[in-house]
């Protein structure tokens, strides 16, 4: 399934490309490194790789695009995103902003164990993911403040930490799929048992493995089905046995290219999330966008509505659930709060660095 997943990611990415070539330059990608790069451990990495991408010219209106767990640039990239966001015309024209989307610590081309250290790279948490971001958009481009950052799933998290960390960074913050409380119940216990399967399987070895652990693709089947595609759009595709038998010969026929190190670390990185801690610190304008059948972020728990009435400027827009959403991966598709967003970008104001 992950190879699938990549496979399309790359077509998606190559797809949107071309798209947004038509009305601007070309995606650009870069290297930063951040020097004596201190984690929340107190480990140090003399030189620590992000690596991003830019759509759109440095002289247009700085946006932060965060992806989520397992992704990089390429996955907000796609048709459904980039596609529905970046064109000629669109909330983040990229002939009017500069958009900046890095692979954060332990993704994509950025630092990570598979690069060589296996489990001795530094245990790092969304918090060092968040710095190191703001490093790159500080030191690596020069950039003062940021019109938006906007973030998905775990690029939700880092928004909503970026919104109390640098609260003066921004103009608006818009944290997808995700809620300003600790990392817990069904959504930790979830990942903590995706990770205890890896790490349980013989092949895994310590991580010292010669080939990915053949358990790997059943624990990350396991959770995907558990925690995103929505339970209407479930039960529309899948209203019988045979059918939902199908699905599932589906992605465990698909081989798993994630290196198992690297997915465990990302997956890990959110057992001490919680941005509950720093809601009055929030000065942007923010715009948290849920969905209502979001299997990781449940609304009935009330808990982000409750953290809304802390922020000054803030609000909560809820996507209805209905067979064409996908619970927690819903927000991938921006067609689903696209005019929201593009009033949000007119209406808040730009506030002073």
């Amino acid at each position: 399934m992950r190879a699938l997943q990549l496979a399309l990611s790359m077509i998606f990415a190559l797809w949107s490309f071309a798209a947004i070539a038509a009305d601007v330059s070309s995606p650009k990608q870069g290297d930063f490194i951040a020097h004596d790069f201190k984690f929340h451990s107190g480990e140090v990495m003399g030189e620590l790789k992000l690596h991003y991408t830019t759509v759109g010219e440095p002289t247009g209106q700085p946006v932060l695009v965060l992806h989520g767990s397992g992704g990089s640039a390429a996955s907000m990239l796609t048709p459904a995103f980039a596609g529905e966001l970046f064109g000629a015309g669109q909330p983040l024209d990229a002939s009017k902003y500069y958009i900046i989307i890095p692979d954060s610590i332990g993704h994509g081309k950025s630092a990570k164990p598979s690069d060589g250290m296996k489990t001795a790279f530094p245990k790092y948490d969304y918090g060092d993911m968040a710095e190191a971001q703001y490093r790159l958009v500080k030191e690596g481009l020069g950039i003062k403040h940021l019109r938006l950052v906007i973030g998905n799933s775990m690029g939700g998290m880092h928004a909503w930490l970026w919104a109390e960390k640098y609260p003066d960074m921004m103009d608006i913050v818009v944290p997808m799929a995700s809620q300003p409380t600790a990392m817990a119940a069904r959504n930790w216990i979830l990942r903590r048992m995706m990770i205890e399967t890896i790490r349980n399987d013989p092949d895994y070895n310590n991580g010292n493995y010669t080939s990915q652990p053949r358990m790997m693709k059943y624990a990350v089947t396991a959770y995907g089905f558990a925690t995103s595609g929505g339970t209407l759009a479930y039960q529309s595709h899948a209203p019988t046995a045979e059918k939902a038998d199908q699905m599932i010969d589906e992605r465990l026929a698909a081989s798993v290219t994630t290196d198992a190190n690297d997915f465990i670390y990302q997956w890990e990185a959110s057992h001490d999330y919680d941005a509950s801690v720093g809601l009055s610190h929030i000065e942007a304008t923010l715009l948290a966008i849920n969905s209502a059948d979001d299997e990781r972020n449940p609304p009935e728990t009330g808990i982000t509505l409750d953290a809304i009435k802390a922020i000054k400027h803030g609000s909560l827009y809820l996507i209805p659930a209905s067979t064409e959403t996908r619970g927690h991966g819903t927000t991938g598709s921006a067609k689903f709060y696209k005019p929201e967003l593009e009033q949000l970008l007119r209406s808040a104001p730009a506030r002073a660095m």
